[in-house]
């Protein structure tokens, strides 16, 4: 059958036409906020890289690194992660004026692991009312697990009141006659901590906690205050401090020939930035409670995902250190937020990044200790709930009893 020009244009149109309307329902499904596009995710960061803090700098490196291992192969649905992680020196003022240009100059989609309690605490408010999504905070303040005041806000790690809780509970079961004496980081991340423990006590800790010392980041050293502790006749010491002081800490404590039984938090506890230079010798024995695996542990050694981690630090963060636990919960914080922006498809919007990061379901990252998942739902932001507590034998950290929560 042959067509005239005229009818040949015609239908040429009305099948141009045809291939639009078909068309247009999957264009219409792609949805963009700011810091997204067909191209392109941009997040946002702030990180010590300066400053008391500036032992968690390699948390934002490795990340960059993460990111850019993922946009080698890819992508996240063939757009790529742009992190711009810029430094706050561990210093409020300077973290409020880092993500306002985040988040008013470059535009990014969400705020990515923004490290430490003082300096997500100074944007809190802020971020709230631009509704930006505020994400898998690099600090354990229970406040972060507020949806219905705080919907832009989630925190990824263990909760210094969990954490403070569970240490609680070991020591009312296994020395319940302790002396306890406390140091503990004088702005809301100690004071947390202290919060667990002291709930977690109950009604016996008024009589358990012989004494408190408290001291400031700007603080040159803690020597003063451990030999104030000391003098209590404390015989278990919780150590609530940041690599710096933690190191400070073991060293001081061992050298005064001071023994206490020695718990020193989470955030403290990385053989590279803080066994290493406190002295392995003197931090045998030490407790502390872990959530993920220790690089350090042989019984690591040839578990599939430590081998694919080593692999990516030396492929793509050859000047990290693979001592330092800092880079294992680097990498699990950028593997949450791949699957939270896979979670979100084409709608790169802020309320569905935000939706979806309030989704997540039994989330099992290979890097957690066995038996471990990350849950999340629009009332309850906590993703880690459990942990483990475990003894540094003067090489490496070794875990015991069963994985533990607030619950048990």
């Amino acid at each position: 059958m042959k067509f005239s020009p005229d009818r040949r244009a015609a239908l040429l149109a009305v099948a141009g036409a045809v291939a639009l309307s078909v068309a247009a329902p999957a264009a219409a499904q792609k949805k963009y906020g700011p810091g997204a596009s067909d191209t392109e995710i941009k997040l946002g960061q702030t990180m010590p890289y300066s400053g008391p803090a500036s032992a968690y700098g390699t948390i934002g490196k490795l990340q960059l690194a993460y990111f850019k291992m993922i946009n080698d192969s890819g992508g996240i649905n063939g757009r790529k992660i742009n992190l711009i992680s810029l430094d706050d020196g561990y210093s409020p003022p300077k973290a409020v004026e880092q993500v306002r240009r985040l988040v008013e100059q470059d535009e990014v989609l969400a705020l990515f692991n923004t490290l430490g309690t003082p300096s997500n605490t100074a944007i809190h408010k802020y971020v709230n009312a631009k509704k930006v999504p505020h994400l898998l905070l690099a600090t354990g303040a229970t406040k972060w697990n507020d949806p219905k005041n705080f919907p832009w806000t989630m925190g990824f790690n263990l909760s210094y009141q969990s954490e403070g809780a569970i240490y609680a509970k070991y020591l009312l079961k296994e020395k319940p006659n302790a002396k306890i004496a406390i140091l503990y980081q004088n702005d809301d991340y100690g004071k947390d901590l202290l919060k667990g423990v002291k709930d977690g006590l109950g009604a016996k800790g008024s009589k358990m906690i012989v004494a408190e010392a408290t001291y400031e980041v700007t603080d040159p050293t803690v020597d003063s205050q451990i030999v104030t502790l000391q003098g209590s006749g404390a015989d278990t010491f919780i150590d609530i401090t940041t690599p710096k002081f933690a190191a400070q800490a073991i060293r001081k404590a061992y050298d005064s020939g001071w023994k206490p039984l020695h718990i020193v938090n989470n955030v403290g506890a990385s053989v590279g930035s803080v066994l290493v230079p406190a002295g392995l010798d003197k931090s045998v024995g030490l407790l502390t409670l872990q959530y993920y695996k220790d690089p350090n542990d042989p019984q690591w050694k040839d578990d599939p995902a430590m081998l694919e981690w080593r692999a990516f630090m030396g492929r793509y963060y050859r000047e990290g250190d693979p001592k330092d636990a800092s880079n294992v919960y680097a990498y699990l914080a950028a593997q949450t937020m791949v699957q939270i922006l896979k979670q979100c498809g084409n709608d790169l919007t802020r309320e569905n990044v935000m939706k979806q990061a309030a989704n997540i379901k039994s989330l099992k990252l290979p890097l957690l200790l066995p038996g471990m998942t990350l849950n999340s739902s629009p009332t309850d932001f906590a993703l880690v709930k459990q942990g483990q507590l475990a003894r540094f034998t003067g090489t490496l950290w070794q875990g015991f009893g069963d994985v533990l929560s607030t619950s048990d």
